[in-house]
């Protein structure tokens, strides 16, 4: 036990996660994972938040993380290993998680793999050692729970038989989920922190697993494949590509589950009713592994895939899914229910989009990745608390769902942790040159390059970005700019002079010249109202401004404490929870899709604030209402 802690001690505090993509963390790989892609990404650390509401949610969730006491994550895996705790089981000195996390729920363990992976990222994104402190003694606990359990390199916060009653098809709540999350965690650890002891006893678990899964039969491979695993296949590819090491990529193989994805090799929509997240992290695998290895088959399922999803089961907020499932393809005005888009879905997307536009840079990839970012992720922390919502209803006249501080733990809080702390990652990109491809205020620093490029700006209040390049030496390359398919137009100057924009809305606009010292771009976008209506019910329609939905704001009539936050005392009500919409509220409006856009009014006193004309409705982005009722959906009746 020394010995680990003087490894934690003296570990470098440089920056470098299973959130891994490539073009990142140099000198942490044994395997080239570039072959195979265009463009690369920027290292967390080189990508600094300036003041925005991005920066503001991240600030949030940093309290949240950092209040949660190390010995309450750590105190189910202790249980679990039979490890001295404190007198009389805790009772007088550990203050007991409850939810997701409670002693007898079979996922407990999967937020401190999440609180490890939030915590490398928040260290990448801000450079404060603080997150590291905490980061290194979550790890400290879990390597004496690991040499106490003494099972091969076996470490969970719950006993091996979970696993066991997956591997015989008996009933059990997705014990390799929640060993998925805690492999991030600690990957991500590695990478982003440099922390040895992490990798160690994420390879001492990938070792038990070897030994463990080895000597099934493709029959007992199967079955066990039938139950929820989250992203193993992502993990073993991780662990692989970090040491090379070739049962690593046995095991990411092994969690090749053919039931669900050979039908998408065969370009077949099998996601009816199936359960969106159990699917997500299949392909992001999938991904991993093209990036390694090649081979079509793994680029043109997880293509197939995203275009399905994004194409036929999507809201016009980047999010799917109702109750969890995907449903029938093009049916979105059927399932405008209190239990649509979890947040988990999301998460997970934007994860997969980030592999695809890596080896097919394309802007739809993009425009996708801001609609879900604006309109679900950033408005799914409740700004008062960091609390988080696992669904955006899109009920007429419902509310975000908040979780509590003690006992809630589902899903998405975990992923939460994550979400509100890599805002920068999908900024910029690169290959020879520099891909703009987010406007938010932020500061690159390209080390190989010498130069530092600085975004200011407030979109989408405005529809304009400038950047500022410094160097000590001119610089030659190209400069891509995003130029949105939502926007009508677009005006470029560069160092003040009005530049000739050839390219159309979906592609980049191109600059390739010789970069000086205090050079800068100014880009403003034409934004525009739209109707957007559902693609099997033309009545049925949302109202965007550019790649903001906007939402009509409803107040809080007939809401009552704990609303709106979830009640803990009652059985999973996030997913049961009675929105109890007052009846006189309605969303019918008395126009066409055409009227309406006509019949929209920016405020130019209050931002992005709109009215709609002869109604009392106003509109804001979904993302900036918390605490009151929402109308995202309208019935037009004209």
């Amino acid at each position: 036990m020394i010995k680990y802690l003087i490894l934690l001690a003296g570990m470098s505090i440089s920056m470098y996660g299973q959130s891994h993509y490539p073009g990142q963390h140099q000198g942490k790989l044994k395997l080239d994972d570039t072959k195979n892609v265009k463009v690369l990404g920027f290292d967390l650390h080189d990508v600094k938040l300036l003041d925005s509401p991005f920066k503001d949610n991240m600030v949030h969730e940093s309290k949240w993380i950092l209040n949660i006491d190390a010995n309450r994550l750590l105190h189910s895996f202790r249980t679990n290993a039979g490890a001295f705790s404190s007198q009389e089981g805790g009772y007088f000195t550990v203050n007991k998680l409850g939810g997701w996390e409670s002693l007898d729920c079979d996922l407990r363990g999967h937020s401190t793999g999440h609180i490890l992976s939030g915590l490398a990222l928040l260290y990448a994104a801000t450079g404060e050692k603080m997150y590291k402190v905490k980061a290194d003694s979550l790890v400290t606990g879990l390597v004496e729970v690991q040499k106490i359990l003494n099972q091969n390199g076996y470490l969970s916060a719950f006993p091996q038989n979970l696993i066991d009653r997956a591997i015989a098809g008996k009933s059990v709540w997705a014990p390799w989920y929640t060993q998925h999350k805690l492999f991030s965690g600690l990957i991500d650890q590695y990478l982003y922190c440099n922390n040895i002891v992490a990798l160690d006893i994420a390879k001492g678990m990938g070792d038990w697993a070897y030994e463990k899964l080895k000597p099934l039969s493709d029959e007992e491979r199967k079955r066990m494949l039938k139950n929820e695993f989250g992203g193993m296949n992502d993990s073993f590819y991780a662990l692989y590509e970090i040491t090379g090491e070739s049962k690593y990529k046995f095991l990411a193989e092994f969690f090749y589950h053919g039931e669900a994805l050979n039908p998408l090799m065969d370009k077949v929509d099998n996601l009816n009713k199936k359960h969106a997240n159990t699917y997500i992290p299949k392909l992001i695998g999938l991904s991993r592994d093209y990036e390694l290895e090649g081979g079509d088959k793994n680029r043109e399922i997880p293509e197939f895939f995203w275009n399905t999803v994004v194409d036929h089961h999507t809201f016009v907020t980047g999010s799917n899914s109702d109750k969890e499932k995907f449903f029938e393809p093009d049916h979105l005005s059927e399932h405008l229910s209190g239990y649509t888009g979890e947040s988990c879905n999301v998460y997970n997307m934007l994860k997969l989009t980030r592999h695809l536009y890596g080896y097919n840079p394309q802007i739809k990839y993009v425009d996708y990745y801001e609609k879900a970012l604006y309109n679900h992720i950033l408005g799914q922390q409740d700004p008062k608390t960091g609390m988080v919502a696992y669904f955006l209803p899109m009920k007429p006249g419902a509310h975000k769902v908040y979780s509590t501080p003690e006992n809630s733990f589902w899903c998405c809080v975990g992923s939460g942790f994550e979400n509100q702390a890599k805002y920068g990652e999908f900024i910029y990109y690169h290959d020879k040159g520099l891909y703009v491809n987010l406007f938010i205020p932020s500061e690159l620093n390209w080390k190989e390059k010498g130069i530092i490029v600085k975004q200011e700006t407030n979109f989408p209040n405005v529809g304009s970005t400038k950047l500022t390049l410094s160097t000590p030496n001119p610089v030659s390359m190209p400069i891509h700019i995003r130029y949105p398919s939502w926007a009508v137009s677009a005006k470029v100057t560069v160092n003040g002079k009005r530049q000739l924009v050839k390219a159309k809305s979906g592609n980049y606009i191109v600059f390739n010249r010789n970069w000086s010292d205090g050079d800068s771009i100014e880009v403003s976008f034409g934004m525009e109202i739209s109707v957007v209506p559902t693609v099997d019910n033309h009545n049925i329609a949302a109202i965007t401004y550019g790649p903001v939905v906007l939402a009509g704001k409803m107040g809080t009539e007939a809401m009552a404490e704990p609303a709106p936050y979830s009640n803990p005392k009652l059985y999973n009500d996030y997913y049961t929870y009675d929105y109890k919409v007052p009846n006189s509220l309605s969303n019918k409006l008395p126009f066409s899709a055409k009227k309406l856009e006509n019949n929209i009014m920016k405020d130019k006193e209050k931002g992005l604030e709109f009215k709609i004309k002869g109604t009392e409705n106003t509109l804001s982005p979904i993302y900036n209402i918390h605490g009151e009722r929402y109308i995202i959906y309208w019935n037009l009746t004209k």
